[in-house]
């Protein structure tokens, strides 16, 4: 589910946030995201923010899908991912080639394939557990699509995927 369009006002308000450094637009963009999410969020476990490199997000300095997925609703955010393999930019990219930019790219963190304290219970992390995914900009799905592929196979019952904007199909 997105929010809004990938055009006009809102992408600009997307760049400035992703790419000039303005964090403060996380405020209205996670309220928004909140707005529109509000159903995918219900029963949810855990929001799980898609992973930057740790080359990107040490030049951005941020991990803007991070900063949305701490705004949502006071649901736990959880690192569980983390993206392994630096990939090509998927704007630059056609749909053919997104997916294979993208495959294998993301693996459970190590820190949480053990067990994890939840709810005052021991018990696995990931298994049984419903997921809200959180990304900026949903284009082909192929970020999202690979995460959700890896929390499914560590266990996950459901992932739900959730954006700020959904962008027009990339052929």
């Amino acid at each position: 589910m997105s929010a809004g369009t990938y055009e006009g006002a809102l992408r600009e308000i997307i760049h400035a946030f992703k790419y000039d450094g303005r964090r403060s637009l996380a405020d209205p963009l996670g309220t928004i995201l909140r707005d529109a999410g509000s159903v995918l969020l219900q029963e949810c476990d855990h929001v799980v923010p898609v992973p930057l490199h740790p080359w990107r997000r040490m030049r951005r300095g941020f991990n803007q899908a991070r900063d949305l997925a701490k705004r949502l609703d006071r649901r736990p955010v959880v690192d569980a991912l983390w993206r392994v393999r630096e990939t090509l930019p998927q704007m630059t990219l056609n749909a053919d080639a997104r997916h294979s930019n993208v495959r294998g790219a993301f693996v459970v963190s190590p820190l949480l394939t053990g067990r994890a304290r939840l709810d005052g219970v021991r018990r696995p992390f990931i298994d049984d557990r419903i997921i809200v995914l959180v990304d900026d900009v949903r284009t082909t799905g192929a970020t999202l699509d690979e995460c959700a592929k890896v929390l499914l196979a560590a266990g996950a019952r459901e992932v739900r995927a959730l954006t700020v904007a959904m962008a027009e199909r990339v052929h």
